[in-house]
């Protein structure tokens, strides 16, 4: 027998089983990363996981257990994530998905050594999914309305009821994090570059609910990160801990910000009334995009992809590709 012939057995035997309700409970949840191409992601993937070693072990355990680990729950995390910066939007409906979206956080790394591409890739990744999230949600009232209330009102409990900001706010439909990554390259810019990137952030970050840190490769920070993600994926306490200078590296958790500590965006009285704007985001979006104009999408995308290049064409590799693309 294969390994998967054995685990499948074990788990009918364990579920067909009477065991008196020694039963391994075990709690799901999903995480997608996401951001700027080379922003980190995957380094800090990696690196939340060096404590979790030992999974293969934990999984070897809940499929074979023994009398110390049958009461013991297990909770599995799955760990997502989107490559390709801004290029592959539409592969984010694949994990997120109305069967786990209870149980399901987004994690937007942005490449803080690249300030002019830190709103559209932002504006971008958040917008397509949230529309997508907005989508389950709709369906989700139409045949079962409980756990859309209860998935909505969960963000809006991120912040208290009697916070100044409750009703000035715009949760993102599921939690978030937002990781300003690079702070080490980040750290050498002017601090008054520093300062309006960093008030920016602190923005988006409380009017959509999340979390906001900022880490590089340095152990100290990468555990501040790791916390807010081992808060998402494995229920942990979330620290109460908050760094709001913008002379150091910031670490906000959800809801413990506010719209007066943050103050108005960092531009003069007559150049905010010479921008038009219907929103606080948008108002935000253009002073920020003053500064650090975006560039363009053409600039954003890969560099054309030689494979669709007719000068490179070659039947046989073509055929294959078509094939595994199929």
């Amino acid at each position: 027998d294969t390994l998967w012939d054995l685990a499948i057995a074990e788990v009918e035997k364990r579920e067909n089983s009477d065991d008196d309700g020694k039963h391994v409970d075990v709690l799901e949840k999903s995480i997608l990363f996401m951001g700027n191409k080379n922003g980190g992601k995957t380094t800090i993937i990696l690196r939340c996981l060096e404590r979790y070693v030992s999974s293969l072990g934990i999984l070897w355990k809940r499929m074979f257990p023994n009398k110390e680990t049958l009461l013991q729950p297990k909770d599995v995390a799955h760990f997502w994530e989107l490559g390709g910066g801004t290029s592959l939007l539409e592969l984010i409906r694949i994990p997120i998905t109305s069967n786990n979206i209870r149980s399901f956080s987004v994690v937007l790394v942005l490449d803080l050594s690249k300030p002019n591409e830190i709103w559209t890739t932002m504006e971008k990744l958040l917008q397509v999914t949230r529309n997508h999230v907005n989508k389950i949600l709709t369906k989700l009232e139409k045949t079962n309305p409980e756990v859309a209330t209860e998935i909505k009102q969960r963000m809006r409990n991120n912040l208290q009821r009697d916070h100044p900001d409750y009703e000035l706010v715009d949760p993102f439909p599921i939690p978030l994090v937002i990781i300003g990554s690079k702070y080490d390259i980040f750290h050498e810019f002017d601090s008054e570059m520093r300062k309006i990137i960093s008030k920016t952030l602190r923005f988006v970050s409380h009017y959509y609910g999340a979390s906001l840190v900022f880490t590089n490769k340095s152990e100290a920070l990468l555990l501040k990160a790791r916390a807010l993600i081992n808060h998402l994926a494995f229920g942990y306490d979330r620290s109460k801990a908050v760094s709001v200078d913008h002379s150091k590296p910031l670490f906000i958790p959800a809801g413990l910000d506010s719209l007066s500590q943050i103050g108005p965006p960092p531009a003069s009285d007559s150049d905010i009334g010479k921008m038009r704007a219907n929103t606080p985001l948008e108002l935000w979006k253009k002073v920020f995009e003053k500064t650090f104009p975006p560039k363009s999408f053409c600039d954003l995308q890969d560099t054309k992809d030689p494979a669709q290049d007719l000068q490179y064409a070659e039947y046989e590799v073509d055929v294959m590709r078509a094939q595994k693309n199929q």
